[in-house]
């Protein structure tokens, strides 16, 4: 087990509207199941336990892009979405915010018994991980939050976060069970009751490195933790509402505009056949695309995300409803029609991707400066009532002026 990283988020507060929060458990689903499908529900774990891929994720899905509010809501809306499908998917989320993390010991002993996991050894790695953040790590921050995130191999993560009794931060803890995956494949030889497949045994003779590990960090003296700490990744978001410049990588953005809305090579002709596969709706399924097949060096900037679907608060732009409910529908025909072994549409998703990190290598367009950013941040605000736009605080109106162009 490692604790794999931190973020630290301005505190936000604030409801989820209706109209967004259905949404983001549908798209959440569909890449939780896109990564599954292409990688299996170890990489699903691996990735939540990165503060950058979640906190890009939480971008893509439409929330403030910066705010404390993604941990709790992507974390709802996955575990609404995921946890009915938990048998078929292979993966279950325990707890949330408030009462709800009180309720992952429990969820996690139903989960076992349906699984024939070790729930009670499960059940220590929770309360330990949430005690070495609570307790023995003195940096100011109670926890509030507590996500536990596990497959039916007995693989998890935890995904935590905290607040500053006096400030305006939250802090998100991310854990992995990473150390524990040699385990995995050693199924229990001596265990007696009714069969329920391959059992993975983490009070077992080999797992005593593990759990030695889990004890000693709940006693570890708290200097070294967080001198340890501070070689983990960190992430620290600004605490401005609106995005700029300096938070975005501006030639990975530039060189997926240009491509997505300029250049559209033929290799994903299959994903510019389907109806309603406009400029706009590439533009976001590339962004989603690269959360699905990006590699961790892409997720440095998560800002760049939210220029799929934009922000519930209005930045960078009004959450343009109609090109989310099109990348839903996109991503979800694709996944579907993997099962069944028509992997075509998948594959156009997954070239999207890499034709866009090939596309920056040659995009030339002065790195796609300042004022060009600038330009596509009004020209996504002009046009969202097109796309039917929404924020929190209602429906995005025509501007009374004429239209900018990016290019």
């Amino acid at each position: 087990m490692k604790r794999s990283g931190t973020a630290d988020l301005p505190l936000h507060y604030g409801h989820i509207p209706k109209w967004l929060s259905e949404r983001m458990s549908r798209l959440g689903f569909a890449i939780t199941e896109a990564i599954i499908t292409e990688y299996g529900t170890a990489e699903v774990l691996r990735r939540l336990s990165d503060p950058f891929w979640f906190q890009s994720l939480g971008a893509v899905m439409g929330m403030d892009w910066h705010s404390s509010g993604i941990t709790t809501s992507v974390m709802g809306a996955l575990k609404s979405a995921v946890n009915p499908f938990s048998k078929e998917l292979g993966i279950y989320i325990c707890g949330g915010k408030g009462k709800s993390s009180r309720q992952t010991p429990q969820e996690l002993l139903f989960y076992s018994n349906r699984t024939g996991l070790d729930g009670n050894e499960l059940v220590r790695c929770s309360k330990l991980s949430a005690k070495v953040d609570n307790t023995a790590v003195q940096d100011g921050f109670q926890l509030y939050m507590h996500s536990f995130i596990v497959n039916s191999e007995g693989l998890w993560t935890v995904v935590q976060q905290g607040m500053q009794n006096q400030g305006a931060t939250a802090r998100r803890y991310h854990w992995h069970s990473s150390s524990m995956q040699s385990f995995v494949d050693e199924p229990h030889t001596a265990i007696c009751g009714v069969n329920q497949g391959n059992i993975l045994n983490m009070v077992a003779k080999e797992a005593s490195p593990a759990r030695t590990a889990l004890v000693s960090m709940g006693l570890e003296d708290p200097s070294r933790l967080l001198a340890e700490i501070q070689k983990m990744p960190r992430l620290i978001m600004p605490g401005q509402h609106d995005v700029r410049a300096k938070d975005v990588d501006l030639k990975r953005l530039g060189a997926m505009l240009w491509l997505t809305h300029e250049k559209q090579p033929a290799d994903f002709e299959e994903l510019l056949l389907l109806d309603g596969m406009g400029p706009r709706t590439l533009q976001s399924m590339a962004l989603v695309s690269e959360v699905i097949y990006g590699t961790p060096s892409r997720f440095k900037d998560p800002a760049r995300f939210s220029f799929a679907h934009g922000g519930k608060d209005g930045h960078p732009f009004p959450v343009p409803v109609n090109i989310y409910d099109e990348t839903i529908s996109v991503l979800s025909k694709a996944v579907q029609k993997a099962k069944i072994g028509e992997s075509d549409k998948l594959h156009a998703i997954r070239q999207l991707s890499e034709i866009s990190r090939q596309a920056e290598k040659d995009f030339t367009i002065h790195n796609y400066p300042e004022a060009n950013f600038n330009e596509l941040l009004e020209k996504e605000r002009n046009e969202s009532w097109k796309y039917g736009g929404k924020t929190i605080f209602g429906d995005a109106k025509p501007p009374e002026g004429g239209q900018l162009n990016l290019f």
